[in-house]
């Protein structure tokens, strides 16, 4: 997979991206990620990529221009067509796992990142194919949801993981927040490791892992388990034990 970002700060991605998961993930061919600065597509010596908003107004604008030159350079460079593009943006759809599930399947992704007081609307109407927020709160500029995103979409691309239940396992990977987890010691100042997970009764466990998988987030996140599918039984559990 390629994920190419546009932005204004791409020295912002160097050390993120040079560790763990994703740094092993190139390593290995999986992935590759290219942040490229948008004012290297402008056209005066001042590199100029913002100005004024019309209509008055505090703050500055992403300009168009340099924006979808960026867009189609890199559409040429990959000699790849229709490449999904997703605008980060307070004003786009809450960022999930579902979503990240999506963005996993493609070849190919672009990420654009706002900045100042956002970006010309033309960029939104007629290259983003998608507009993504990863929170009801404001960033100074794009590039730190860009990371969010990138990590969250690697770690979902076959073999990037050394176990693919280290992915069906996470928290919010089926709708639901993950169960408790303990290793060694067994007991710790005083606090032990539940029985359960000693016994070796791999059927107990993992209905002990998804007891209190829904105890949790009905005590956590009781807004997920209106969109989780549960059986009746699982419905009726929650509710006696709330």
């Amino acid at each position: 997979m390629r994920i190419d970002i546009l932005c204004l700060f791409p020295e912002m991605f160097v050390s993120p991206f040079s560790h763990s998961i994703v740094k092993r993930a190139e390593e290995r061919g999986l992935v590759q990620v290219v942040a490229h600065n948008i004012r290297d597509y402008t056209h005066d010596r001042h590199g100029t990529a913002d100005d004024y908003p019309y209509g008055g107004g505090a703050g500055m604008v992403l300009k168009p221009e340099p924006v979808f030159e960026a867009a189609e350079h890199i559409g040429q460079l990959t000699g790849v067509d229709n490449i999904p593009v997703v605008l980060l943006t307070p004003q786009g759809r809450p960022f999930t796992q579902r979503i990240a599930a999506g963005l996993s399947e493609y070849a190919n992704l672009m990420l654009i990142c706002g900045h100042y007081e956002g970006i010309d609307e033309r960029v939104a109407e007629n290259l983003a194919t998608d507009e993504i927020s990863i929170g009801d709160y404001v960033l100074t500029g794009g590039e730190l949801a860009a990371m969010v995103v990138v990590d969250s979409v690697v770690r979902l691309i076959p073999g990037v993981l050394g176990s693919d239940e280290s992915v069906t396992d996470d928290s919010h990977a089926d709708g639901l927040l993950e169960y408790p987890q303990y290793t060694r010691p067994e007991r710790y100042r005083g606090w032990d490791v539940p029985p359960i997970l000693l016994s070796g009764n791999h059927g107990e466990i993992a209905a002990w892992r998804r007891r209190q998988s829904l105890l949790r987030t009905a005590a956590r996140r009781p807004d997920l388990l209106e969109k989780a599918t549960l059986t009746d039984k699982e419905r009726a559990w929650i509710s006696d034990n709330s």
